[in-house]
């Protein structure tokens, strides 16, 4: 018997919500706004539900702290872990390659770049939740988790000196998050990004004003 999509969503559901988050960043709300924004996607450029949806539900089934050495290898461990999930489903095993290659190749850390429309869509929606008012405050959150300072007191905005995001979450907006947006693959991910990018410029603005000396 094929599982309808509602059946496999609702049991990815509980099988997220029994399996530990890396920090509160990565929570299960992470998940339903990846998920949210993956389907939206994946109807608006025509790609295959039956990879982007499962894909976007089990990306961050294996948890690894940010600052873990072993993070590169978290996307590898959730594929692995997803695929052998819909496999006790028995899920369509024609979609478990792209399911695989998609939760792959969304994250930074991995540095796998994606190779189908299905895995890019994935790959935007995830990164999609690091912007805008969400990002910013998903950003603090780790930096919070990993005992980070907020900014550097003599330089907060990285004026003279190399970011470093080991150090101060701040520095974060200038390695990663505000470049997110230029490597963006859809084109409905790429008008939603530059507008979540433009308010988290406009937060930096206020930031600025209210530490200035």
């Amino acid at each position: 018997m094929t599982l309808k999509m509602h059946e496999l969503e609702k049991a990815c559901e509980e099988f997220m919500l029994s399996t530990p988050c890396a920090d509160t960043a990565h929570d299960l709300s992470h998940i339903k706004r990846v998920v949210k924004v993956a389907k939206a996607l994946c109807e608006a450029e025509g790609a295959d539900p039956a990879v982007v949806i499962p894909a976007a539900w089990l990306h961050d089934c294996v948890a690894v702290a940010k600052n873990h050495p072993d993070r590169p290898l978290a996307s590898k461990l959730a594929a692995d872990k997803a695929i052998a999930f819909l496999t006790e489903l028995k899920y369509d095993t024609g979609k478990l390659e792209a399911i695989h290659h998609a939760i792959v190749a969304h994250s930074f850390s991995a540095g796998v770049t994606p190779t189908t429309l299905e895995a890019k869509i994935v790959q935007d929606a995830d990164r999609m939740d690091a912007l805008g008012a969400i990002g910013v405050s998903r950003c603090m959150k780790v930096g919070g988790a990993i005992a980070r300072n907020l900014y550097n007191v003599e330089d907060p905005f990285c004026g003279h000196r190399k970011a470093d995001d080991t150090k101060y979450t701040l520095d974060h907006f200038f390695i990663k998050l505000l470049h997110i947006k230029d490597n963006m693959h859809t084109t409905a991910a790429r008008e939603q990004a530059q507008a979540r990018t433009q308010y988290m410029l406009d937060f930096l603005e206020q930031l600025k004003s209210e530490i200035a000396d």
